[in-house]
């Protein structure tokens, strides 16, 4: 039976990945030359803007996608030989202030009143670009691919102002055709326009978009028509160099205090309209954020987030390869650990219409700490569209050790002179987007392993107004080996079949409501013998003012194929091949964004490993004074009842976060968080300055502390300038 349903699942992908028309081709808005010369003003002045068509008339998406929006909003668009403007009029109702967050760039789409422009460039209603700002003027873009995702990590040079009336908000922009790919001599863009407003608690889109949708999604989009085809970019290559230096000191260790001066290099090249070459020389990634800890209670490997920008930047066709727990590329196996990168480059973009290509060569130095030699990483990527918006995608990963001699390093750990891996991967993306899905193939390669190699998994999704249906299934073999991926756990097969249904009063507080029923199984590759479960039944409540109620109960089975600390605080272990089994019950609460005090609890109660209880609850709390400044706290809070030898433990996880944007250029940002379990409180400041389009100033300080007794171990202060030069 297994062996089938994979074959009817991929046969399903062939039916439902057929070429349709788009869903919403009437809706077409003409764009012409500027006949004057526009200044970015948030003032509708200019006989450009005068003479330009207007796209109005907007549809609601939320709280219901069947009518006309309550709100106005008119926007056009125009251009010249250099640049892309754009202008919106959003025109609001009542008194009060706008709904903000704070003048950060890159804000949360559903906590901001705010208007965002999606485009499509190639009309392939794949990939493009989101461009857009809240009524305070703090700037939102980001790339976008599978069809409605935006990776908010990509930043651009482009020019924005939003000026503020009694009676709406102006939001006028300029985007260089530089800063955008598109195809040479296309005349007609996918292109919609979305708006949240939160005191009408209203989404709303051009196009219109079903409500189960994102309003981002691209297989929604109306059309953008150019009078004549836009102008060619031009040559356009960017170097970004940075100037960094700084101090650090291990009072741990007890080391003197080490003082860094560094420089390094980016540059950008676009090699085509549509194609681009990213290089990095001696990259330095000290500004990013520090991860968000966790009460590690797992038996696996945790996954944190990359967050460096080179790795993030157009890097979906790596990243986003395979699944949540089968990724044969993880960019976070490159570089950290103290392990440094000496160069790399990534050519990535689209060929045509149809094909992308992603290619991308990282070199790192020798790590004299671990014996780890220099390393050379490749990742290969290629994408065909086939049918209305699906594609076909291939992946090969190559790590390999330079100059590897295992026995020059006896004493330290020994790793793997080479891992390769290669994958095929087909994504399911129908017309109306209601049937999503993926299969994918993946063989890794490495010294003295073979058979059982192979990764398999495939999913399809069906999603509508009421129903959300998926089915869900994982093949690791045993030997299975992904060094630069994420994979946890191997020699497993996995089932997770799922079922939503949605109910929608027609008034009252409640949006809509409905049961969910999700159950994961994982089965011994070897014999299908049943190692975990876990069965969930979930009751969803949306409500008018967007906040939301989950109640849920679920049943675990475990049978541990490794001892096991339960309360991973290094005490004692339970033995492989014991069952465990309990059942758990929770809620959790989301606060309406419109408040300035905004709120979100959750709470878990139930059994535990060893016939133990557990009672796990979470806290974060948030206030605004808008726009300038943000406050926030998370507290997590575990206790675990076990018998001897582990006994009562309690775990304290608390992270409080000030947000300062004193204006949309300057931003000062403090996090602190305290982890009971690892003992361990750090502390990180970052103050940042744009002082130029793309071009930043960086002061990071940052403490880690011994909480019992209070003792500090270890604490660096970085300076760091990045300048951003159009050649």
């Amino acid at each position: 039976m297994f062996r089938i349903i994979p074959l009817i699942i991929c046969c399903s992908f062939i039916g439902l990945s057929v070429t349709a028309q788009k869903k919403n081709d009437a809706f077409q808005l003409h764009i012409r030359k500027a006949v004057s010369p526009v200044k970015i003003d948030g003032i509708i002045d200019e006989a450009a803007w005068l003479q330009a068509d207007v796209a109005t008339g907007f549809h609601m998406i939320l709280p219901m996608d069947t009518s006309a929006a309550l709100l106005r909003t008119d926007v056009r668009m125009t251009y010249d030989d250099h640049n892309l403007y754009l202008v919106v009029e959003n025109y609001t109702s009542g008194d009060g202030p706008y709904m903000v967050e704070s003048l950060r760039r890159d804000f949360a789409f559903l906590k901001n009143d705010n208007f965002i422009m999606f485009m499509d460039p190639f009309d392939d209603q794949t990939n493009g670009f989101a461009f857009g700002a809240n009524a305070a003027g703090a700037q939102w873009d980001g790339l976008m691919y599978d069809g409605g995702k935006v990776d908010l990590s990509w930043d651009n040079k482009w020019t924005s102002v939003v000026k503020n009336y009694p009676d709406k908000w102006v939001f006028e922009a300029v985007i260089p055709f530089k800063t955008i790919r598109y195809k040479k001599g296309i005349t007609k863009w996918g292109i919609n326009f979305g708006r949240n407003d939160l005191k009408t608690t209203e989404k709303s889109s051009w196009a219109p978009v079903p409500r189960q949708f994102p309003s981002a999604s691209l297989a929604y989009t109306g059309n953008l028509v150019w009078d004549a085809a836009p102008p060619p970019a031009g040559a356009n290559v960017s170097l970004i160099p940075y100037l960094l230096g700084g101090m650090s000191k291990d009072y741990d260790k007890n080391t003197p205090t080490k003082y860094r001066r560094d420089a390094g290099l980016d540059a950008k090249v676009a090699v085509t309209s549509s194609l681009n070459l990213d290089l990095t020389v001696n990259p330095d990634f000290s500004q990013v954020d520090v991860d968000k800890q966790v009460t590690n209670l797992d038996r696996f490997e945790l996954f944190y987030p990359e967050k460096r920008q080179f790795f993030l930047e157009n890097g979906d066709q790596f990243s986003n390869f395979g699944y949540t727990t089968i990724r044969p590329f993880f960019s976070r196996r490159i570089g950290l650990g103290g392990v440094p990168i000496r160069f790399g480059a990534r050519l990535s973009g689209k060929l045509n219409k149809d094909w992308r290509l992603g290619v991308m060569n990282m070199q790192t130095g020798k790590q004299e700490e671990t014996g780890l030699p220099a390393q050379n990483f490749t990742v290969a990527a290629l994408q065909r569209r086939v049918f209305s918006r699906s594609n076909l995608g291939f992946i090969f990963i190559n790590k390999e050790s330079i100059n590897y001699d295992p026995s020059k390093v006896t004493d330290k750990p020994v790793y793997n002179q080479y891992n390769r891996n290669m994958g095929l991967e087909y994504n399911l993306a129908s017309s109306n987007n209601f049937w999503t899905g993926k299969a994918m193939l993946l063989k890794s390669s490495s010294p003295n392993k073979t058979g059982h190699d192979i990764a398999h998994a495939a999913n399809l999704q069906y999603t509508s107004k009421q129903w959300n249906i998926g089915w869900q299934h994982e093949y690791v073999g045993r030997n299975y080996n992904a060094e630069v991926g994420y994979v946890p756990r191997q020699g497993y097969i996995k089932v997770a079949p799922q079922i939503t249904r949605l109910f929608f009063p027609l008034s009252g507080p409640v949006l809509s409501h409905g049961p969910q029923v999700t159950s994961t199984w994982f089965f011994e590759e070897t014999n299908m013998h049943r190692t975990d479960n876990e069965t969930m039944l979930n009751y969803g409540i949306v409500f008018r003012k967007r906040n939301t109620l989950n109640v849920w109960a679920s049943n675990t089975y475990i049978k541990l194929l490794q001892p096991f600390d339960p309360t991973n605080t290094g005490k004692d272990s339970l033995f492989t091949g014991s069952q465990h089994n309990w059942n758990t019950v929770g809620a959790d609460y989301v606060s309406k964004p419109q408040s300035l005090f905004t709120y979100a609890l959750s709470a878990r109660y139930g059994g535990y490993y060893a016939d133990g209880t557990r009672l796990m609850t979470n806290t974060e709390l948030g206030y605004r004074f808008q726009p300038y400044v943000s406050i926030a706290l998370s507290a997590n809070y575990n206790n675990i009842n076990l018998p001897k030898p582990w006994g009562n433990n309690s775990f304290w996880l608390v992270g409080p976060r000030l947000d300062v944007t004193m204006t949309n250029t300057l931003f000062f940002t403090g996090f602190m968080q305290y982890n009971g379990q690892q003992k361990n409180m750090n502390l990180n400041t970052r103050f940042q300055w744009r002082y130029r389009p793309a071009s930043d100033l960086f002061i990071v300080y940052t403490d880690n502390y011994l909480p019992e007794p209070f003792w500090v171990r270890n604490r660096a202060l970085v300076l760091k300038l990045v300048y951003w030069f159009n050649i």
